[in-house]
């Protein structure tokens, strides 16, 4: 294992939102390889052809060295079970899968730990998926699905009729035979993997390749994102035939957040500086017109009382979208942005403007984690973001403090409030009510 350098955001008024918990230089770029989160573990591909793994509940902060690929690693993925933890790694040689606790293990006790190879498929591949119960995996090299019998190490079925590589593929929870893929050629097709049939395929959708997929289990819905920035929401609903629910451009989202936001937080500053600060996200949408969505993750905002005033503590069904140069946070009942967080807005960040991004919200917490991947550079960093504190100094700037007052008396028997036991108390002033707003 190595001890990897821990950088801590410097910025003061920053470091409660974001910390950076490990950044790492790799010897070879991971620019557009697919990273991988899980609630406790990141993986990325190191110098190439090594593959690793940090924890974020390991005391000791090790980093655990996966050692098996000869060629580059193009794509990681974890499991869905818990016990065990699976990962994947492919490259041109090998698709591996790996136990991360006995690899954890064996590395411990000095041993050299070993995955199991599922195959090889001699293409670059792009992207990999679990099922939901880790006995099957999809691997998309080309414009090509080949879907993977995780025990018997051998292909259950190959789906062909993408027209550009497939870029992200995802399994329908509550349809074990269904698998949704999005590809560059700007659709996306629904599949029966079990038989190998093309159920539904989409119209092209954009001028842009579509670049992630992520399916909202609770809406039954399906979320895509393509290259300049545009999410498409569609019904997976019996008989709603993939109607489209909802187009978002989320620039013209941020823009919108941006602005309410700064005018929220210049209300008290003096006009010369409001204009300087207008001038300044001018040129900011001005510079970022367009931005790729890299990924897509569930949020479920589940605030303390004291960051949302008198209501209860609730949980919000919310969305993240990576982006290169930021992180939004989208509300999938209003499809509002809830929160953003621009990387150069923190100036300690190692990576300003990423390649690839990969997020994870711990359940019931106001705790999330992101890798990064430099777009420019070779450096990977994984930061902790605190939900709370981002919102707080986004959603409710300088909020003033709630005056409660309590009432010196009852609520007169005559007044409209008291209705509802008006006819149980005093059931004559309940019958003269109709007379009394007649004028009689």
């Amino acid at each position: 294992m190595e001890t990897p350098p821990e950088m801590p955001s410097t910025d003061g008024h920053t470091r409660a939102i974001v910390t950076e918990r490990y950044v790492v230089e790799s010897k070879k770029s991971a620019a557009h390889v697919p990273l991988a989160c899980s609630t406790q573990h990141c993986a990325f591909p190191l110098d190439g052809s090594r593959l690793c793994v940090w924890s974020s509940k390991d005391p000791s902060h090790q980093l655990l060295t996966l050692q098996g690929h000869h060629q580059l690693i193009t794509a990681v993925v974890f499991g869905n079970q818990i016990d065990p933890l699976l990962l994947c790694s492919a490259s041109e040689d090998y698709i591996i899968m790996w136990n991360v606790a006995e690899c954890r293990e064996k590395t411990l006790k000095g041993l050299t730990p070993r995955g199991t190879i599922l195959g090889s498929l001699l293409q670059t591949v792009l992207c990999l998926r679990f099922s939901l119960d880790d006995r099957a995996i999809a691997v998309c090299a080309g414009n090509k699905i080949s879907v993977m019998d995780v025990e018997k190490q051998s292909v259950l079925v190959e789906l062909k009729g993408h027209q550009g590589s497939v870029t992200a593929v995802e399994f329908c929870p509550w349809q074990a035979h269904t698998l949704i893929s999005v590809s560059e050629d700007r659709s996306f097709k629904v599949w029966d993997f079990c038989v190998g049939s093309l159920i539904y395929s989409s119209s092209i959708l954009t001028a842009y390749p579509l670049l992630n997929l992520l399916i909202n289990e609770e809406n039954q819905q399906l979320v895509t994102g393509s290259a300049d920035g545009q999410l498409w929401i569609f019904s997976l609903m019996e008989g709603h035939h993939y109607h489209c629910v909802a187009h978002v451009d989320v620039r013209k989202k941020r823009e919108t957040f941006t602005t309410r936001r700064m005018m929220a937080e210049q209300c008290s500053l003096p006009e010369d500086h409001q204009c300087r600060c207008r001038h300044e996200a001018d040129k900011r949408g001005e510079a970022e017109a367009t931005f790729p969505i890299l990924s897509l993750a569930p949020c479920d905002l589940c605030l303390p009382d004291s960051q949302r005033g008198a209501f209860a503590s609730e949980c919000t069904k919310c969305l993240w979208i990576g982006s290169s140069t930021a992180l939004f946070i989208l509300n999938l009942a209003s499809f509002e942005l809830e929160a953003a967080l621009h990387f150069k807005e923190f100036q300690s960040l190692s990576v300003q403007v990423a390649g690839s991004c990969a997020m994870v919200s711990e359940p019931m917490s106001a705790k999330a984690f992101c890798m990064l991947s430099s777009m420019f550079g070779s450096k990977i960093a994984v930061l902790e973001i605190d939900l709370a504190a981002l919102l707080s100094t986004q959603q409710y700037p300088r909020a003033g403090k709630v005056l409660s007052v309590l009432a010196s008396s009852c609520v007169l028997p005559t007044s409209p409030l008291y209705f509802g036991i008006i006819k149980e108390k005093f059931p004559k002033l309940a019958n003269t009510k109709q007379h009394g707003l007649s004028g009689d």
